[in-house]
């Protein structure tokens, strides 16, 4: 088969060349940037994902710059722990969950293509503006910047649109789908280097939207000083947001405000917001799930495929996943057309049900039932406001339909 041309060198673009490599299929990515830099601040892989990338040989090179997330601990914004469960290798699963600095993931997959395939199959300042096919092959149209002329086309036997959310491939198929769909919540991101809070390994979603809510969990070791570097997110519901930038700074006053009174016995919020590195702000955005990605020899995978809102710890998951699973159906089919027609077959309503789920009831669903029972209000007993089987029936829930529920990744 003639190579497999990437458009894209994110998270999603990277492992696909990275298991279509060890596949032995010849690939080729394309990135827009002219220098790939990585960006973005903290990032979970959930136990599917991190099988896979153990798969790839990746799990030691991650270990060493991740934290392996021992639990998920949930308090309402008064500070009250409402449920705590252990997560990855604490809770019995057969490979860890990580929290990671999206740089260092970002890193470290690309170091390790370039290691495997060699400094020529990666190339920069290619940004896609169209693709064609016929019978023999696509051929895929790049130019130097979005909005320039074509200064080349480049011919392969399969094209995969990796180019996230604002996917020029994805306009291509779909020209009048429009913006990407706000939430209605907008977030502030930032990375603090404070000491380890509670187990030192801890995923903690506290408060709820329409007040504030706060998700912070530590992303690199501690390091000499006995610091670790923490990631943190601020979610709040209001109407106003900008379009999603990766890059865009935040202004601390236009949100800090919400968290003015969070001093929990284990955590001074409004100080440790404060101290943040620097803080990013985008708007938690989605798409309304799509009813095909494979045109032939063209498909769409990650965010370019099923753009979701970040409730659920798992976008870049479900983008590893697309690679597992495209490289499967590449290698079990001689057809690229076929094959890529057998990955939509088998991801595309898999990744509808989570796009929906992580609208209405992901696993913070467990906060907003909470701040609804108790009228966002301090409670005497967290058994006296919701029970401890409906609260594993929420979190238990989601990892069934996200595919990480333990029962689904034994074997």
């Amino acid at each position: 088969m003639d190579d497999v041309i990437i458009i894209g060198a994110g998270i999603a673009g990277l492992t696909l060349g990275l298991a279509l490599q060890a596949a032995g299929i010849p690939c080729r990515i394309f990135e827009s940037v002219t220098e790939i830099r990585p960006v973005g601040v903290g990032i979970n892989l959930l136990p599917h994902a991190t099988k896979e990338l153990a798969a790839l040989g990746l799990e030691r090179a991650l270990a060493r710059v991740a934290v392996a997330t021992a639990d998920a601990t949930f308090f309402n914004r008064f500070g009250q722990l409402i449920y705590q469960e252990p997560l990855g290798h604490a809770a019995g699963y057969e490979h860890p969950q990580f929290s990671v600095h999206r740089a260092d993931l970002h890193a470290m997959l690309l170091d390790a293509f370039v290691a495997r395939a060699g400094h020529g199959r990666l190339n920069a300042g290619h940004h896609c503006i169209a693709v064609e096919q016929d019978e023999a092959g696509v051929s895929v149209h790049f130019s130097n910047a979005p909005g320039g002329a074509t200064m080349a086309t480049l011919r392969g036997g399969a094209a995969i649109a990796c180019d996230g959310i604002h996917s020029a491939v994805r306009k291509q198929f779909f020209p009048g789908e429009g913006e990407p769909r706000y939430s209605g919540v907008n977030m502030w991101r930032g990375v603090t280097r404070w000491k380890p809070m509670l187990s030192g390994a801890s995923m903690v979603r506290a408060g709820w939207l329409s007040q504030g809510k706060m998700v912070i969990y530590p992303i690199r070791p501690a390091g000499t000083d006995g610091l670790q570097l923490i990631n943190w997110v601020a979610e709040i519901e209001t109407p106003a947001y900008r379009k999603r930038d990766w890059n865009r700074k935040g202004a601390l006053d236009d949100f800090i405000g919400a968290f003015a009174d969070w001093h929990f016995d284990w955590l001074d919020v409004p100080a440790f917001i404060r101290a943040a590195d620097s803080v990013l702000e985008f708007p938690m955005v989605d798409q309304e799930p799509l009813p095909r990605w494979s045109f032939g020899r063209v498909t769409l995978a990650g965010d370019a495929a099923h753009p979701m809102v970040p409730r659920g710890s798992n976008g870049a998951g479900q983008a590893i996943l697309d690679a597992r699973a495209l490289v499967a159906a590449l290698v079990e089919h001689g057809d690229p057309v076929a094959a890529l027609a057998s990955y939509q077959q088998q991801r595309l309503e898999a990744t509808t049900r989570i796009v929906l789920t992580n609208r209405t009831n992901p696993p913070d669903a467990i906060l907003r039932e909470v701040f609804q029972r108790t009228n966002d209000r301090p409670f005497a007993k967290i058994d006296d406001v919701i029970s401890r089987e409906e609260l594993v029936a929420l979190s238990e829930g989601y990892k069934r339909i996200a595919g990480y529920s333990r029962d689904s990744l034994r074997g």
